[in-house]
């Protein structure tokens, strides 16, 4: 069983904490969680590109001039591929990129890139991440004393005081503790976990 330091906001280790080996410790499955992390990116692409073919643009209706005589190479329509205002070929169509991960695939890519971040020695724990007001600037400082770059901070619940301080900060992600996917995992230079985050990722997890 993995055990790590609990720091607080300041930065200043408040205790240890013991992280569940079937979670945290697990053999790392590299292709499960690139398959995860690609599943993420396809899922999010729109896929509304669209381009026209020469079945669709407009014109080209006559021949631009007869088939023999002319010196020309023969040609049938104005808005065939190779002529300006042609048609694509091949074009593109709206599509839906998205496929489907077993939830046992994506279970153990999800504990693979946990797993990766305590071996690289790049997640921590704060015992308590709570902020009085809603203020980017007492978060930068909480980042910079914690010395957490390119930061995801996961929460246990959704607070918008933590959430809207966060915000505006370009290399810093909040996300809770039941919903973190892979991709914003291994994405993150550190992984930040609050104390009770880790208590409810292991009971959602195990």
């Amino acid at each position: 069983m993995a055990q790590v330091s609990v720091y607080n906001m300041e930065g200043k280790e408040v205790g240890k904490m013991d992280l569940l080996d079937d979670i945290f410790g697990i053999e790392v499955n590299e292709h499960l969680v690139h398959m995860a992390v690609v599943q993420h990116l396809a899922n999010m692409r729109q896929g509304t590109q669209k381009a026209k073919t020469r079945s669709e643009v407009s014109g080209g209706g006559a021949k631009p001039w007869r088939q023999k005589g002319t010196g020309h190479a023969r040609q049938g329509s104005t808005r065939s591929p190779q002529w300006r205002h042609g048609g694509v070929v091949f074009a593109p169509v709206p599509r839906d990129y998205s496929f489907k991960l077993n939830k046992k695939e994506k279970r153990i890519a999800l504990k693979s890139a946990l797993t990766n971040k305590v071996a690289e020695g790049n997640l921590m724990v704060i015992d308590e991440i709570k902020f009085d007001e809603i203020k980017t600037k007492k978060f930068a400082e909480f980042l910079n004393n914690v010395n957490a770059k390119k930061a995801l901070v996961v929460i246990k619940e959704n607070d918008a005081n933590t959430i809207l301080s966060a915000r505006n900060i370009a290399d810093a992600k909040t996300a809770l503790a039941d919903s973190i996917n892979v991709y914003d995992i291994m994405n993150a230079k550190t992984l930040v976990l609050a104390k009770d985050a880790v208590e409810k990722i292991q009971e959602v997890y195990a």
